[in-house]
């Protein structure tokens, strides 16, 4: 693949005669590449920025912030970088461009809405009614000129009584993520001191999101999908478990019991 190069007579850009502040060391010690400056004064080159903002949407983040420490201290800068200067700086390709935005628009869609695929028209459908698993999908009721509703859970055509929570009556509809939490095993958290056994997965008392803890550092963690810190042992959002525990102490509440319903995500 060929190594991607600023244009140096490319006046929209401004160069730098500094290190990369994301790749300070690279591998070929005699690099010559033009660096450019980013917004927030930090310097780049293409590919030093592709790989990183490609490396935060492997990880299901779709908003790029800059990872260099601010001048003179071991703070991170964290400045949010527009996908427009991204684009630009990071002179991604076409391929590229269509891998970021495509990415970009999934992970978006799944943080700020719930969205499932119609079985009828294979058209994208968000759920109004959280509390209802039955969805009319509106694409379906034009061009068929009759009411189509599917499960949300097993994506089938809706089958018995509605509106329902649990499931509907086609065979083998069950809530897959909460047999999980129902299911998973148990696990330890060696850093906190007296948890030595808790579910290896949770639901986020928040959203609902399932997640697991990696077992390092301290019990709380921070939800990927809306961005709230839970502790992970008795399912309080961190703030109020620390009001009568610390991060690498067991909560005062006790280990909190496998989830049986998955918390609904109100958001505002």
């Amino acid at each position: 693949m060929t190594e991607k190069r600023y244009d140096p007579r490319d006046t929209t850009l401004k160069f730098v005669n500094r290190p990369d502040s994301l790749d300070p060391y690279p591998a070929d010690e005699g690099d010559e590449c033009l660096r450019a400056e980013m917004s927030c004064g930090h310097a780049v080159t293409p590919q030093s920025l592709t790989a990183w903002c490609r490396s935060l949407l492997d990880q299901g983040k779709f908003q790029f912030k800059c990872p260099a420490l601010k001048e003179g201290t071991v703070m991170l800068c964290d400045a949010l970088w527009s996908y427009t200067e991204v684009r630009r700086l990071a002179v991604l390709t076409s391929e590229e461009m269509e891998y970021f935005e495509g990415k970009m628009a999934r992970l978006a869609a799944a943080k700020y809405f719930e969205v499932k695929t119609c079985p009828g028209c294979k058209t994208d459908v968000e759920r109004e009614d959280l509390t209802n698993l039955s969805v009319e999908c509106t694409i379906c009721k034009v061009e068929k000129k009759a009411s189509f509703n599917f499960c949300w859970q097993c994506l089938n055509q809706w089958k018995g009584r509605a509106p329902r929570s649990d499931r509907c009556d086609n065979d083998g509809c069950d809530n897959l993520d909460l047999k999980i939490l129902r299911d998973c095993k148990d696990t330890s958290l060696p850093q906190v001191e007296g948890v030595d056994k808790c579910p290896s997965i949770r639901a986020c008392p928040t959203c609902g999101q399932r997640v697991e803890h990696d077992r390092t550092g301290c019990k709380n963690i921070i939800c990927p999908r809306c961005s709230v810190e839970f502790c992970f042992v008795c399912l309080k959002v961190t703030p109020e478990c620390l009001k009568s525990s610390t991060h690498f102490v067991a909560c005062s509440a006790g280990v909190a019991p496998r989830q049986t319903s998955i918390p609904v995500w109100h958001k505002k």
